[in-house]
């Protein structure tokens, strides 16, 4: 991965809520300063990558944050950034988002989808009742949901082929065939 600063001068102007999130940061590891990162990315190891460019919530524009090493601990990378020497200096990155601009992005095969492209989606059945609009997309690859809201309650939708049979980001557009009971199961959780 290269630096996306010097790939793209313009990265400073982005604005926050456009580029996409790749991680957070879940807590500090060890004294000099490397922490630990709940990734929200397949691919880890490419966006983590030595010599690459994250991004942090700045005013009035998003941070840059190099990366100077990558290691594993289990399946959680644990990152080292520039600039970033001590523990005290780390933990000022507890829970602080990490994004790249949507640009950076790969492509993806046909059938997968970037999480925040889902985001904001409106979601019906196949006989076209409206369920909600998608908040989020939870999980791991492979075990994923969708969070939609609906009338104020959260109904958690399986993000598999076989309940959601079209998935059009485009046209910002979800289809459902859920199995009997999935919306009822859900909305009775809520009221508990």
């Amino acid at each position: 991965m290269t630096n996306e600063r010097e790939t793209n001068p313009d990265v400073r102007s982005q604005a926050w809520d456009e580029m996409a999130l790749v991680g957070i940061v879940a807590r500090t590891h060890g004294r000099h300063g490397d922490v630990v990162v709940r990734p929200a990315t397949d691919f880890p190891e490419d966006r983590f990558a030595p010599g690459g460019t994250v991004f942090i919530e700045g005013t009035p524009a998003p941070l840059p944050l190099r990366v100077r090493a990558l290691w594993f601990h289990g399946d959680r990378p644990v990152v080292a950034f520039d600039g970033i020497e001590t523990l005290s200096e780390s933990e000022t990155l507890r829970g602080a988002q990490l994004r790249i601009p949507e640009t950076s992005l790969r492509p993806l095969p046909e059938g997968t989808w970037y999480a925040h492209d889902l985001v904001g989606c409106t979601v019906r059945t196949v006989e076209g009742d409206a369920v909600g609009a998608v908040s989020a997309v939870e999980g791991q690859p492979g075990a994923q949901r969708l969070v939609v809201e609906a009338d104020g309650a959260e109904i958690d939708v399986p993000l598999v082929e076989e309940i959601c049979v079209t998935v059009d980001p485009a046209a910002q557009t979800i289809v459902i065939d859920p199995p009997a009971g999935l919306l009822e199961l859900n909305a009775a959780r809520e009221k508990r």
